[in-house]
């Protein structure tokens, strides 16, 4: 259903089913098999060297009986290349760990036509060599094949890999008459040893399922089988080699076996709904058999890791992987790692005179991008990188405007609302959580605006905006103040929009429930004009901004982009043929989220991992993403316009631009965004054409991808061509737009902790305090916030951890930079994909032009950061600009 039809050069079978009709019996040289099937009446034998292939057509004399007649074979000479030309150089390293085959034969190769026999239904048969090293370049096999010249379009190639270890297979060049094939693999094979079967590639040229040439056809229906894991024996825990894409709940970031601290809730069922994982068939736990044992490696398809044969050496897997040592050789060497840091100076002195660690640990060679060595104690200085926010403006975090800016310009721009209703009122049970009323007044806000306006008139103009984090948090207070060396409240942040676009924070409140001996706590905070309110303020600036921070990395983040994609990449893989257009269409935006999110749940978001150790969830920390997936999430308001929509953001409007008009005229984010939405819709439309296919992918995708979602009537229907390209381009937009603005500023904006805490250590000081906490507060405030902030190990393991999901590795591949093979093949998909280019190209004019106005206050301006991150091209490293395709770290 509705993608662009593939021309095929196939011809029908309406010719050989007429002259069926004469033959007066089957050949004995003809076996009674279904039209389609592969398997030959008389097997080749297994010759060893160069293979001799068999060839003829067949005539019919006057009497009506089949005559066999020899047809003319040509050389056909064959290329596979087995690495890519930035990795030559190392190529005795890849031998070494296998990855390059030794000499001799290495590939059994069979070429498969697209053609049936125009005299039967019948398929051609196939023709195999042995592909071989070339003797003068160990990146390539060659072999030769001795073709039927009536053989006709190859369709697939077939291939078993005879060395002893994998080998990845990047492409192969055939030399036929008409000219050079290309056949793109860009996969890995594994050993006859480990997989005996033949893997299936097919041509760069796209079919839809009805148009799939007669002898492809049962090849596809084989490979999906394979991929859906219907061809696997047993139930044991998968192997890299079997390629299975299955489905699974969230059942292994716990881990009960090793601690009974560690064990935590099932995501993914009614009580607890949550998108669905890719299966890994490991052993249930001892103590909770829900929860799946947590292995060394985790389970993803080979293809879905990343390339051990391009790119630099340092790659996001490699990075994870190192990831919980090098933090664990960090703490060894601070003093007092829980405790806060004694001063600002102590926390610039991270950037200024770094952390005393020798250099024979190690850690200079795990991750060295985010350490530079000071010339006179380059053996036991690690430096952090400076951030560019502190970089531009050293003093900018603590004051309000840039709190705003970054509401609307920053690394969370998905939050900020528009406020709809008055009074603002909880919609949480009064009985369990107290008083539902907001504290924040219509008085309040009048007299922080200043005359500007009257309240009445702020509400009905649409000038005042929120940070709603109150009923989502509330529930979790309690239980987050449990846990050691944390506190949380529900809080509400008010801003007022300025004539200039800019925002202007009102009010800030602050809530604890009420529990079993305590009543409900609440209190307003607004900026202050003397040393206490001033202090008060920015403490609950503290507190709120740490609420983002946490909301950002879990919901906007985790649960958005990397959690909710991965149905997605299931889906296709298992329901779309590798030759489906929309396949083609979609696969750039696929690559390595299965892998960076085995390695999340690894060392991320696991129990114990990173996120709950540093951000103020604790060990809710998914929990709560949980429930933000049960109330919040709705696939129709993932695109960008709907989001906008239905935050208040912007009001549709057909006369507007992009079809919608901003609430806020100067929203970097929104400005950017929606042009990076237009051209990759455009580029989708002129895709996509009608087909079948995509019912059965959408379907699994709603029933079982987000089955705990599955009966929302909120769900796009593929009915009509505008269903698809309205849901294609929203998972294109998740997997580039959406994560690029989420994820790639991380340590530019909060690699200089204070500026985003990740998690908030004490209370306010007014929240029934004691004397002594009272006494210091008004002695010492700043050493009330300094306690507050996360603790030296929460700030430094952040800090690192941020630098490394801010990086781009070498080997990225950014939106328009280079065309899918399949594209180039179709001249009018190419034509589409250049325009498409032309686009993003003319985006980043914009975006540089945009950046220099200094009358746009939200990007440009004194020590202001500029707003990049929707720049679609970058270089490698921390550069806060660059727009995969794919959430791929």
């Amino acid at each position: 259903m509705f993608c662009r039809e593939a021309s095929s050069s196939l011809q029908t079978l309406s010719i050989a089913n007429s002259l069926s009709s004469q033959f007066t019996k089957p050949s004995a040289l003809i076996n009674s098999l279904s039209a389609g099937h592969r398997y030959k009446l008389c097997p080749r034998p297994n010759l060893r060297g160069r293979c001799t292939v068999t060839a003829s057509k067949f005539d019919i004399n006057g009497k009506g009986k089949i005559v066999k007649d020899e047809v003319k074979k040509i050389k056909v000479k064959g290329t596979i290349t087995v690495l890519s030309e930035e990795k030559k150089k190392k190529g005795t390293i890849m031998a070494q760990e296998g990855l390059l085959p030794s000499v001799g034969e290495s590939l059994l190769v069979e070429l498969i036509s697209a053609e049936t026999d125009p005299r039967t239904p019948m398929e051609k048969d196939p023709v195999e060599d042995y592909a071989q090293r070339d003797g003068h370049d160990d990146q390539y096999l060659q072999c030769v094949f001795d073709m039927p010249e009536d053989f006709g379009v190859v369709g697939a190639i077939r291939v078993v890999n005879l060395e002893s270890k994998e080998i990845f297979l990047k492409e192969m060049k055939l030399e036929v008459p008409d000219g050079p094939v290309t056949f793109t693999f860009n996969s890995w094979v594994a050993p006859k040893s480990e997989d005996s079967t033949k893997r299936t590639f097919f041509s760069n040229k796209s079919y839809l399922p009805l148009k799939t040439p007669e002898p492809l056809k049962q090849l596809r229906k084989e490979e999906l089988e394979t991929l859906q894991g219907k061809n696997r024996e047993g139930d044991s825990e998968f192997k890299k080699f079997e390629r299975v894409y299955d489905y699974d709940v969230y059942n292994d970031v716990g881990n009960p076996d090793k601690d009974p601290e560690l064990a935590r809730p099932v995501l993914g069922g009614l009580s607890h709904p949550y998108p669905r994982r890719c299966k890994t068939g490991r052993k249930p736990c001892v103590i909770d058999p829900s929860t799946e044992t947590r292995q060394k490696d985790f389970y993803v398809p080979r293809d879905e890791e990343f390339s051990k044969v391009k790119g630099d050496a340092f790659t996001g897997t490699a990075a994870l992987a190192a990831l919980p040592a090098a933090l664990q050789q960090i703490e060894a060497f601070l003093l007092d790692p829980n405790m806060p840091f004694p001063h600002f100076k102590s926390i610039e002195n991270l950037f200024e005179e770094g952390i005393e660690i020798p250099k024979d640990t190690g850690l200079f060679s795990l991750i060295p991008r985010i350490f530079k060595a000071i010339a006179a104690k380059a053996e036991d200085i690690l430096l952090f990188e400076s951030p560019i926010l502190l970089d531009k403006d050293r003093f900018s975090w603590i004051r309000d405007n840039e709190f705003a800016r970054q509401t609307l310009a920053g690394l969370n721009p998905y939050c900020i609302q528009l406020v709809r209703e008055w009074p603002l009122k909880s919609k949480l049970d009064p009985a369990v959580y107290g008083d539902p009323n907001s504290l924040i007044t219509s008085e309040i806000v009048e007299r922080e605006i200043k005359g500007v306006m009257s309240f009445d008139e702020a509400l009905e103009n649409k000038r005042l905006f929120m940070l709603d984090y109150h009923d989502l948090l509330l529930p979790y207070v309690n239980k987050v103040r449990e846990l050691d060396d944390s506190t949380l409240y529900a809080s509400r942040t008010l801003f007022f929009l300025n004539d200039d676009s800019t925002l202007r924070p009102v009010a800030i409140e602050l809530t604890r429930p009420q529990d079993k001996t305590r009543p409900q706590w609440r209190h307003v905070f607004t900026p202050g004009y003397d040393a206490t309110s001033c202090w008060l303020w920015t403490l609950a600036k503290t507190h709120a901004i740490s609420h983002d921070a946490g909301y950002h990395q879990l919901i906007s983040h985790w649960l958005r982009t990397h959690c909710s994609m991965e149905p997605y990449i299931i889906a296709a893989n298992r329901q779309l043929s590798a030759m489906h257009p929309i396949y083609r269409l979609l696969h750039p935006h696929f690559r390595y989220t299965m892998e960076i999110n085995a390695r999340a749940r690894q060392s991320l978001v696991n129990a114990g991992g990173i996120i709950e150790s540093c951000f103020w969830p604790g060990k809710y920390s998914l929990e709560l993403s949980s429930d933000v997936y049960d109330k919040l999430w709705r696939f129709d308001r993932e695109g960008l316009p709907a989001d906008l929509i239905s935050r208040g953001l912007a009001v549709e409007d057909e006369t507007a631009e992009h079809g919608v008009r901003l609430t806020i005229p100067d929203y970097p984010f929104a400005n950017d965004g929606l042009m990076l939405w237009d051209a990759l819709k455009e580029w989708i439309t002129d895709y996509v054409r009608s087909d079948e296919e995509l019912k059965e992918w959408w379907n699994e995708v709603k029933n079982i991808g987000h089955g705990d979602k599955k009966n929302e009537p909120w769900w796009p229907d593929l009915k009509t061509q505008d269903d698809l390209i309205g849901v294609v381009t929203t998972i294109a937009w998740v997997a580039s737009g959406h994560h690029a603005a989420v994820n790639f500023g991380q340590y530019g904006y909060g690699g200089y902790f204070p500026n985003r805490p990740t998690t908030s250590r004490k209370k306010m000081p007014v929240e029934e305090p004691t004397e002594d906490e009272l006494k210091e507060f008004y002695e010492e405030p700043e050493k009330t916030m300094l306690k507050t902030f996360p603790s030296k190990k929460q700030a430094t393991t952040v800090m690192f951890t941020l630098d490394l999901l801010s990086a781009h590795s070498p080997d990225e591949e950014y939106l328009g930079e280079n065309p899918e093979a399949s594209w180039v093949h179709e001249p009018v998909i190419y034509a589409a994909y250049e325009r498409f280019k032309g686009k993003l190209q003319y985006l980043e004019g914009v975006i540089d032009e945009r950046n220099l106005n200094v009358s746009l206050k939200n990007r440009a301006g004194s020590g202001v950061v500029k707003y990049e991150l929707l720049k679609p091209i970058s270089g490698p490293g921390v550069t806060g600009m660059g727009v995969p395709y794919s959430v791929s770290i």
